[in-house]
Formats: C-alpha cells, structure tokens, sequence
C-alpha cells in the first residue's frame, strides 16, 4: 500500500484537492476532520483542552472560536495545545492507516495542513503539495468570516514558508487554474503511484 501525503499552505485549496481524490474512490484521512471530532462534544481531547485553556467549553464541547482567540498571536498557548491535539492526532491516523491496510487498500491519502511542521512526511511514500498564486491565496483566506490581514499573518507565521514546501514536495498540484487542471494532475500523481506499488517513489514532478 502507498501513502500519499496531501498538504498545503492556508487557502491553496487543499480541502478541494482531498474532495477530488474522495470522487477517484481513494480513502483519505482529514486530519482537520479529526480535530473537529476531538473537540465536539463528548470528544477525547475537550477534557484536557478545557482544563488547559478554563471559559472555552461550551455545551460539552470546546468553542472553537474562543479557542482560536486564546491561542491567537500567543505562540506559547498555541504549543500547549498543540500538545494536547497531535499525538491524538496521530492516532486516528494510525488506526486510518491499519484498518486501509486490512482492507488491501493499494493507496491512500493523509491530508495533513501541518504534514512538514510535524515530520508527517515520514509517514508517506510521496508528498504533493497544492498550490496557487499568492493574491488568489490571499483573496481566498480574507473571505473566510472572521478572517484579518493578522490572523492570517499569524498562521503564516505556524506554517512553512511556500518556497520550502514546494521544494519538498514529490508532486506539484495547481488549485489556481480551475478543477478541471487541478483533476488533470490529481489523476497524474494516483496514475504515477499506481504504477509503482510495489517500488519506492522517486524523482519529483509538477505536471503529472
């Protein structure tokens, strides 16, 4: 079984990529998905996120955009929950990636935000990283409510600089030209991959 990993900076149009690898019928593991799990209510991580951070619980569940306020510029809060988070994290993708493998999965997807800030590269037999030009980026992320030019400096700020993750990445997928091309190299790397199941992945390309 091939693992790919899915990853982008905020607003390159990860989320859309991972919905067209679920059309091709590739299972995926949202690790954004998880962290809305973890913290809805009855979740496994609001316990120790209420304790570390006191007034964000809510109706048993963590308030996410109280959270956000109380880790907001604060690179200290951000790290404490971050440790209370990844390694659960970590686990349900575990438990994605054993119950793929029972199931003979031949490839699957980890779309990790944070895949290079947290070593999640390891984990997977190729990258592709998604991508589009800053002011499409920039436009993108502003419309989001509650969005401003320093909130999204702050989360710049989390994430490795585009420059880096480009120069990591096995494969190069464009968001910023229509579905249709985004499709076009999704299907590429799935072909690539394919192909080479029982070989390691080598070289890097970003028109596949």
């Amino acid at each position: 079984m091939k693992i790919l990993g899915l990853t982008g900076s905020v607003g390159m149009g990860k989320s859309t990529a991972a919905g067209l690898l679920r059309r091709m019928g590739i299972a995926v593991f949202d690790a954004d998905r998880a962290v809305h799990r973890l913290l809805a209510p009855g979740g496994a991580a609001v316990a120790a996120v209420a304790a570390a951070f006191p007034g964000v619980a809510k109706g048993g569940g963590i308030d996410r955009g109280a959270l956000g306020a109380r880790v907001f510029g604060d690179r200290g809060a951000l790290a404490r929950l971050e440790a209370i988070l990844h390694p659960r994290v970590e686990a349900a993708e575990r438990r994605f990636v054993a119950q793929s493998r029972a199931r003979r999965r031949r490839l699957i997807v980890l779309d990790v935000p944070l895949l290079f800030e947290t070593a999640g590269e390891r984990r997977c037999d190729a990258v592709a990283v998604i991508w589009a030009p800053a002011f499409l980026q920039r436009a993108r992320v502003m419309a989001r409510p509650g969005m401003s030019v320093a909130r999204l400096a702050f989360l710049r700020r989390q994430q490795t600089s585009e420059r880096e993750k480009r120069r990591r990445a096995d494969f190069l997928v464009p968001s910023g030209l229509g579905r249709a091309v985004t499709w076009r190299h999704l299907r590429g790397v799935v072909r690539h991959l394919s192909e080479r199941t029982n070989s390691p992945v080598t070289g890097r390309t970003s028109a596949c």
